[in-house]
């Protein structure tokens, strides 16, 4: 032991009135640590001689942490991390095979889960390392890495598109764009699939490295369904695209088929106007007979005729006895007796 201090943590220091001389009197020495250790506060003596750590809080990793590529637009994304309070940030670093050092990407203590990659590493055919970690106030949690990702090797090409159609009588020209812009030296080979658009499809294929191509030998006035495909030939092979949705167009009619069609329009333009000349003149002809035909000739009542025919006859009084009606029977028969004697 030292002459005036104690072989213990040092978290406390005696004062200087209660220095001990070991050398000259033991006993003294150790009634002045009693001393010492009667003098200190009853909670934080104890505490200083129990103290436990306690266990360090654990912040989860991130989950599901993939590099998702399109047409070359690459992004890092993951799962969100789960917690029962507070916001959970997120920083994401890269690193290349050439350079493997860790960088910052614009993506430190951001709130969404997915950081896109910065120009300075969107290049085709670097090799990037991609790591992402999750912070919640000052505790970090482990970092997750994904990679190594090369764009020319790993990304998913879309399909080409469709840019115009022009349809003949026996063939479908096709022009289409590459699903990405191109840059100089990259070769594409498209390739097409088309079929004729009945119960019973029979797929045919056709390739091609232009970008305007025709699809021949096809019926005509009939409809046709077609697809497409690309494939991009780098310098980790062939990068295989996804196939487009099946678009349909229907073929045109022939100019024979036209002329046949125009041609027996006209002839039965011809045959119409002949057979309604023809009917026209026969109406006019029998006009007379159709007229009475469809007109009854006049009729006069049998009673009158037989008036007429004997007017000194009796029983015109006959035909209504009623009191109230003879006057007008009289008059009536006045009038037919004035008819009948007038001359002429």
């Amino acid at each position: 032991m030292g002459r005036d201090t104690f072989h213990q943590p040092r978290l406390l220091q005696a004062p200087s009135n209660l220095a001990l001389d070991t050398s000259r009197d033991p006993g003294a020495a150790t009634a002045s640590l009693g001393n010492l250790g009667q003098g200190l506060p009853t909670e934080l003596y104890q505490c200083q001689c129990s103290w436990k750590r306690e266990p360090f809080p654990h912040l989860p990793a991130p989950e599901d942490v993939e590099i998702y590529s399109y047409n070359f637009h690459s992004l890092l994304r993951w799962s969100p991390v789960p917690v029962e309070r507070g916001l959970v940030l997120y920083t994401a670093h890269y690193k290349t095979g050439a350079f493997p050092v860790w960088n910052e990407m614009n993506c430190t203590r951001i709130p969404r889960t997915q950081c896109g990659f910065p120009p300075e590493i969107q290049k085709r055919r670097w090799t990037i390392f991609l790591r992402v970690r999750a912070e919640l106030g000052q505790l970090p949690s482990a970092w997750v890495q994904a990679g190594p990702f090369v764009a020319e090797r790993d990304t998913t090409l879309g399909p080409p598109r469709v840019s115009r159609v022009s349809a003949s009588s026996d063939s479908l020209l096709l022009s289409v764009t590459p699903p990405f812009t191109p840059e100089p030296g990259d070769s594409f080979q498209y390739r097409v699939f088309y079929w004729e658009n009945t119960t019973r499809t029979t797929k045919k294929e056709q390739e091609t490295h232009n970008t305007v191509f025709q699809i021949g030998k096809l019926k005509e006035s009939t409809l046709y369904c077609f697809s497409l495909q690309v494939e991009f030939e780098g310098v980790y092979g062939e990068l295989i695209g996804q196939q487009s949705a099946p678009e349909c167009h229907r073929t045109a009619i022939s100019e024979a088929t036209r002329a046949g069609f125009i041609t027996l329009l006209c002839l039965s333009g011809l045959v119409l106007i002949n057979l309604a000349t023809a009917g026209l003149l026969l109406l006019w002809k029998h006009h007379q007979k159709i007229k009475q035909s469809f007109q009854p000739p006049l009729k006069i009542p049998s009673h009158f005729e037989e008036f007429l025919r004997d007017p000194g006859m009796p029983g015109l009084e006959e035909l209504d006895n009623s009191p109230e009606d003879e006057p007008q029977a009289l008059v009536a028969g006045e009038g037919i007796q004035a008819w009948s004697s007038s001359p002429g």
